[in-house]
């Protein structure tokens, strides 16, 4: 079983960690539409709970959209289980949210924000079966357990290439996050 961890919220106003532009030149006043997330981070030692692409060579937290009706808790036992293969025994408090923009792809709006929220999680051992999305499986997507300066220093070394995942700048800035609260 991991560990749960709770930490501050980076600001006690409720702000989020960062707020991300994942392209130049978007208007963020306009017509926009919104995506929520959520994210889990669970430890167990000194390693993160995290979804590697084979294909992309990067490392995510577990987490995807939360559907409609849905709360957080709910959205990231789906995910979990669903990226992961796992049970998420207990949601804990929220750590921080990132805000992305982006250019959308329906015609009708003129920006795409994502706001993903991280909670601490405890999770059961154990990987089982996963139950991923075309896409996820398309990159490869196996859950692993990996030190967070391991995570870092891999995804921060894939920033200079082109086809590098548009999530990388958010999870980097997550990692970076949780080592100086750790350390």
């Amino acid at each position: 079983m991991t560990r749960v961890f709770f930490v501050k919220r980076y600001n006690p106003a409720m702000q989020p960690l960062a707020e991300i532009h994942r392209s130049a030149g978007i208007y963020i006043g306009g017509k926009t539409i919104h995506r929520t997330a959520v994210r889990a981070v669970a430890v167990r030692g000194d390693a993160l709970l995290m979804v590697y692409s084979s294909t992309t060579g990067d490392y995510n937290f577990p987490g995807g959209g939360v559907d409609p009706g849905e709360t957080h808790a709910q959205a990231l036992v789906r995910e979990v289980a669903e990226e992961c293969g796992m049970s998420v025994l207990q949601v804990g408090q929220e750590i921080c949210s990132v805000v992305e923009y982006d250019r959308p792809m329906e015609q009708d709006f003129d920006v795409f924000r994502m706001t993903s929220h991280y909670y601490a999680c405890e999770v059961q051992d154990g990987f089982g079966p996963q139950k991923l999305e075309t896409y996820e499986a398309n990159l490869g997507y196996v859950p692993v357990w990996i030190a967070l300066a391991q995570a870092l220093e891999i995804n921060q070394a894939l920033l200079n290439i082109p086809s590098r995942p548009k999530w990388l700048s958010r999870e980097i800035l997550v990692l970076e996050f949780l080592r100086r609260k750790f350390s």
